[in-house]
């Protein structure tokens, strides 16, 4: 190890002991929250925050949440009930319960990261960063740990989301009826998360860590966000420079758009991201059997990873072997089995349909808080059914659904390797979040990974643009809609900041059609040269 190596290990852990530190305190000076809700209010929730309440009804969801003023009470179910004014841990509640007490705070942090982002950029840019840090297991588990450390410190501070109260009351369901967990919870979440709220459930209902079971929800999409920096840094440190691995790692972990999501939300796309980023990665590596158990299991937590599918058939494509064909679904089927088996007892066979079809029903909007197209030309909880054009929104999005997947196809044809899986996802992600219909707020979320993966694979900077620019629309969707003016949610207003950032996805994904296409077309001339 040399001196800069020594300097930096030196730098990294004393960051990781204040971190531990930190934690540690935050952790001792917490006293626990309590508010699991019955079923049947955890039914009304789920539709509150999905938005099934009256989209133009301007009334705070605070108001329209189950509340009381006395102690919690046991409901009929027997689950332990506890009013909504109890579900944050500061003084102010933003349209969804989140704690407006660090919005300032995190506004900072976020302006304060993109102006790092953009110095280091410039260094880079003007050949002053002369660093070279090889690897080194102790600089990079500092690293990480830090990144795990700030987050546990965070939680107890930035308290619980409704949502996060949905999932502890799922994780208590799955953790003492986990085979008859849908019939328990009144819950239409895909299976295979019950599967990680079962684990949370099971260590949260142990003596010792009951006092922390809101926190202990978060901890998957905590989790997920290290593992899949450790990931973005295993890979380009395969095909870049160690000291630029860091760097790539350092931008995802301490991302602010990934940070609002898992650690001041408690939203689980971290982890969903987790499976689609180790799906593609499995592509790479020319695993495709592998990719197609991830894949299945993807799409049984969020529906949406449908949307990135077809890279793996893409690639089934380009292998031109049928057999993997009847390989690849015989993998997918097999795997669906293992995961719904347990949940199947007393069903029909086509319970997961409808458990699907009432999951994407929930959205028959044109935009759901999703600042894309649709925001942008004023259609942010329109009726889907609605005409624009003469066809309807749902019909368009359709249409840029096709049009979408035509193009990825296009890009991974044209550039004939494997190494454009990731950049095909990421057209998929961003043009069908962008451009279609029934969007929520936070589908985009994976773009952000899946541009630095695209990045490590390809090499080209205006991937790195393409990341920083997805990861500041990410986040202000994400923050304008968790801290924003309730009168704003769920509505068809039009504020500054569904506008603006509207406006940018839009030029992202314009921007990105470009790069993709030069990307390919510079790839085909170096092969017929």
């Amino acid at each position: 190890m040399n001196i800069l190596q020594k300097r930096t290990a030196f730098i990294v852990m004393a960051a990781f002991l204040l971190a531990f530190v930190f934690s540690i305190v935050s952790l001792s000076h917490y006293k626990g929250e309590e508010h699991l809700f019955s079923i049947q209010e955890s039914h009304q929730l789920k539709k509150i925050t999905n938005g099934i309440s009256s989209p133009n009804n301007n009334t705070s969801r605070d108001h329209r949440l189950p509340s009381g003023n006395g102690p919690a009470s046991s409901s009929n179910s027997g689950e332990h009930v506890t009013p909504f004014h109890n579900l944050s841990m500061g003084n102010g509640a933003g349209s969804q319960g989140a704690n407006k007490d660090y919005e300032t705070p995190l506004a900072l942090y976020t302006v304060g990261f993109f102006i790092a982002a953009a110095f280091v950029y410039g260094l880079l840019k003007k050949k002053k960063w002369h660093h070279s840090i090889g690897h080194s297991r102790v600089i990079l588990c500092s690293l990480l740990g830090s990144g795990l450390f700030i987050r546990i410190a965070l939680i107890p501070w930035v308290g619980s989301h409704m949502d996060a109260s949905l999932f502890k009351n799922w994780a208590s369901v799955a953790a003492n009826h986990f085979s008859n967990f849908y019939a328990k919870s009144g819950s239409d979440y895909p299976p295979f998360y019950i599967y990680i709220l079962f684990i949370v459930g099971k260590v949260g209902s142990l003596p010792d860590f009951q006092q922390y079971f809101s926190l202990l929800i978060k901890i998957p999409p905590i989790l997920a966000d290290v593992v899949t920096s450790y990931l973005l840094y295993r890979l380009a440190r395969k095909y870049l420079a160690p000291s630029f691995a860091y760097l790539l790692a350092i931008g995802y972990l301490f991302n602010p758009a990934i940070l609002v999501n898992s650690t001041f939300w408690g939203q689980v796309d971290s982890f969903f991201t987790l499976l689609i980023v180790l799906a593609i990665v499995m592509i790479t590596e020319k695993r495709i059997y592998a990719s197609a158990v991830i894949f299945t299991a993807a799409v049984l937590m969020k529906p949406q990873a449908i949307i990135i599918l077809p890279i793996l058939f893409f690639e089934l494509i380009r292998l031109k072997q049928v057999k993997h064909f009847f390989g690849i679904a015989l993998t997918a089927a097999f795997t669906a089995g293992v995961i719904l088996l347990p949940f199947s007892a007393g069903k029909s066979p086509m319970w997961i349909i409808n458990l699907f079809s009432s999951t994407i029903g929930e959205y028959p909007y044109a935009s759901v808080n999703a600042y894309n197209f649709f925001s942008l030309i004023g259609a942010n909880y329109k009726d889907s059914s609605a005409t624009l054009l003469f066809l309807s929104y749902h019909t368009w999005g359709l249409i840029f659904i096709v049009a979408t997947t035509v193009f990825s196809w296009l890009i991974y044809i044209k550039g004939r390797s494997f190494k454009y899986a990731a950049l095909a996802a990421l057209i998929q992600i961003s043009g069908v979040f962008t451009f279609s219909s029934s969007m929520h707020e936070r589908y985009l979320f994976p773009a952000a990974a899946l541009a630095l993966l695209a990045y490590i694979y390809l090499k080209d900077k205006n991937l790195l643009y393409l990341f920083l620019g997805f990861s500041i629309s990410i986040f202000m969707n994400t923050f304008f809609v968790l801290y924003g003016d309730s009168s704003m949610q769920n509505s068809t207003s039009y504020p500054f900041s569904m506008f603006a950032t509207s406006m940018l996805n839009v030029l992202l994904v314009v921007y990105l059609v470009k790069v993709a296409w030069n990307l390919v077309q510079k790839s085909t001339v170096l092969k017929t040269a």
